[in-house]
């Protein structure tokens, strides 16, 4: 875990850096190209190593523990999943300076998943259903004595409340405040999820989704694996879909009137979050959550 000293740490990452850490802790690799995946997410630089593999390195001590939970999970719950995942082939050491773990997996071929072109698509909706209804239902045993998995647990949107709040009232020019409001307390008042926990995948958005010839191929960045309210992985009906895509997804996924409530909440707490910490710096961004918030408010 992430000290003190090291939670604000940005440690500057580049070529010279992966390919040292490449070459020290996996030589069987230490032939294979790199190259720099740009643009990368916000926790993660990714080089291409080779035809087959890619390297992930966390940004920010945040990311931290993606590296450990992906190589636990992901070969597990890769069989049982009807779309393909980005399974790790091994877990690096900090060296070199940089200070924590770090990612080899298989290389996924494809592109981001866009509005444009899956928006409209019934089709896709169904095969999103489709990938939560298996990860939900993936049973994985019982857990090691004494290994309570914390990295696992649940989230709440109470715990969202006062940074949601305050996103509401610093954007209440932009978007509809009053709207906003009274979705954020409906979403707080629904209704727990009162049956057995299932897993999510915790950040299930436009961005995680790959797509070959315009079809999905994969869900990838699993950083946020959990097991509990599945309500957080609806934020996919606001992110990508519109409204028949939308209607066909819950119908699919079979949600109840409280978890697709709760479900919106998460799509503009977390909407607004992103909105807040990159829109003024990323037009693509402002877009891609102005979309995320408006399609909230619809439901």
């Amino acid at each position: 875990m992430a000290t003190g000293r090291t939670a604000d740490l940005r440690p500057t990452i580049d070529a010279a850096l992966a390919r040292n850490l490449v070459d020290t802790q996996f030589p069987q690799w230490a032939q294979l190209p790199l190259e720099l995946l740009d643009p990368a997410g916000s926790d993660h630089v990714i080089y291409r190593l080779g035809e087959a593999l890619s390297v992930r390195l966390p940004r920010h001590a945040g990311a931290t523990g993606q590296a450990t939970k992906e190589f636990e999970w992901l070969p597990r719950l890769a069989p049982h999943l009807p779309l393909a995942v980005p399974v790790p082939v091994g877990v690096g050491e900090p060296g070199f300076g940089y200070p924590w773990p770090w990612a080899v997996s298989r290389w996924l071929d494809g592109e981001a998943a866009t509005v444009e072109a899956l928006a409209g698509s019934s089709r896709a909706a169904v095969q999103l259903a489709d990938f939560l209804k298996a990860l939900q239902s993936f049973e994985p045993g019982s857990f090691p004595a004494g290994d309570p998995h914390e990295d696992l647990a649940g989230r709440s949107l109470a715990g969202r409340d006062r940074t949601t709040r305050t996103a509401i009232a610093a954007h209440e020019g932009t978007f509809d405040a009053a709207a906003m409001t009274e979705l954020w307390d409906a979403a707080l008042s629904a209704p727990g999820w009162d049956r057995p926990p299932v897993w999510f995948h915790g950040d299930f958005h436009t961005g995680n989704l790959l797509t070959v010839d315009g079809r999905l191929s994969a869900v990838i960045d699993f950083g946020g694996l959990g097991v509990g309210d599945p309500a957080c992985d609806l934020t996919i009906a606001f992110t990508l879909m519109s409204g028949a895509g939308r209607a066909a997804f819950r119908a699919a996924l079979g949600v109840d009137d409280a978890t697709w409530t709760r479900g919106r909440g998460w799509a503009l707490a977390t909407g607004l979050n992103a909105y807040t910490s990159y829109a003024a710096v990323n037009p693509r961004v402002a877009a891609q959550t102005t979309r995320q918030i408006t399609e909230a408010l619809l439901g």
